[in-house]
């Protein structure tokens, strides 16, 4: 097979082996895997499907190759809910197949460690890519000026140390609360993204405010309300403002109320007065009940009250009036 090949000088994108040669790519998987890599950063707001569309491939074609890329890591994707109830897809193409840990790292700006100087498991190819490696000569390994190193065994990682700074050791756990409420920030909003440290460092303004009454929910629509239309630019300044300038007064302590003790109620006693026996409840140590005492006055001043006399019944008065001739009988 002959072949004649020019490099273009400009305009031209640089494509590894390993894409071009994976056995379980199809070919619009890797035209369009290729057709992203050399896009602009200008068009990088555009979805996956309308990329594919611009390539001119087929609704079905197209959901071929994603799933391909999905598959052998060249692809993946996100979605998320907002609070108004609209969906939000997000995807990352890599021309490199990324760890399952890797793409979170990639969305959230923390850098990630090249494919190339990852450390080499016991028993790997030592670098080589399966895909792309050119086959060997049977008799390679015998005709080799230099004979093959052995490569040493990779040290095992330490174990990750317990965080021992003061402020982790010494932290409340209004403070623990409040670090943990600031890191989960950026899954209501991708502006607000914070570093540990960041976060740390605002944990102690935030947890005033929990000390002060404001609950985890109300202290998270504070922070992620009413955002500026045209985006944060500096994630930990503004949350800092609105952390120092909309902090919340302080509670009043509670005074304990004096209630004064229940004088323990007397009870019935019977009274001397007047009458049959009868009981009454005494308010400072009365003998009589107040009937008795009012009887008691009247006797004192010369008055003594009269049954009023048995009178006529009103059949008798009635009949009285009518003989009487006041009123007619019918």
């Amino acid at each position: 097979m002959l072949r004649h090949a020019i490099a273009p000088v400009q305009s031209f994108t640089k494509v590894s082996n390993g894409v071009v040669r994976h056995p379980r790519l199809n070919s619009d998987a890797k035209i369009l895997l290729m057709y992203v890599q050399g896009l602009p950063a200008s068009a990088s707001y555009k979805p996956l499907g309308e990329h594919a569309a611009d390539l001119g491939m087929k609704p079905r074609a197209y959901h071929r190759a994603k799933e391909c890329l999905i598959q052998n890591g060249y692809l993946d994707e996100w979605r998320w809910q907002s609070r108004r109830g609209h969906w939000t897809t997000e995807q990352l193409i890599s021309n490199v197949t990324l760890t399952r840990d890797e793409p979170n790292g990639v969305r959230d700006g923390v850098p990630t460690e090249s494919p190339s100087v990852r450390e080499r498991a016991v028993g790997s190819t030592g670098g080589r890519n399966p895909v792309t490696s050119s086959p060997k000569d049977k008799d390679g390994e015998k005709t080799s000026p230099h004979p093959p190193t052995e490569e040493p065994a990779p040290k095992p990682k330490p174990e990750p140390e317990a965080d021992t700074t003061p402020e982790a050791v010494d932290a409340t756990p209004e403070t623990v609360e409040a670090e943990r409420l600031l890191l989960s920030l950026r899954h209501q909003n991708r502006d607000l993204l914070l570093g540990v440290r960041e976060a740390r460092g605002l944990a102690e303004a935030a947890a005033e405010w929990l000390r002060r009454g404001v609950s985890v929910a109300d202290l998270r629509h504070a922070l992620t309300a009413h955002l500026p239309r045209t985006g944060v630019r500096s994630a930990v300044g503004f949350l800092r403002h609105r952390l120092t300038e909309k902090l919340p007064v302080p509670l009043l302590p509670a005074r304990p109320q004096d209630r004064p003790a229940e004088a323990a109620r007397p009870g019935l006693v019977t009274c001397e007065g007047f009458g049959d026996e009868h009981v009454f409840r005494p308010v400072g140590g009365e003998t009589h009940c107040g009937g008795c005492r009012g009887e008691l006055a009247r006797r004192a001043n010369g008055i003594q009250l009269r049954e009023p006399a048995a009178g006529p019944s009103w059949r008798t008065r009635v009949d009285r009036v009518r003989a009487e001739g006041a009123v007619p009988v019918t």
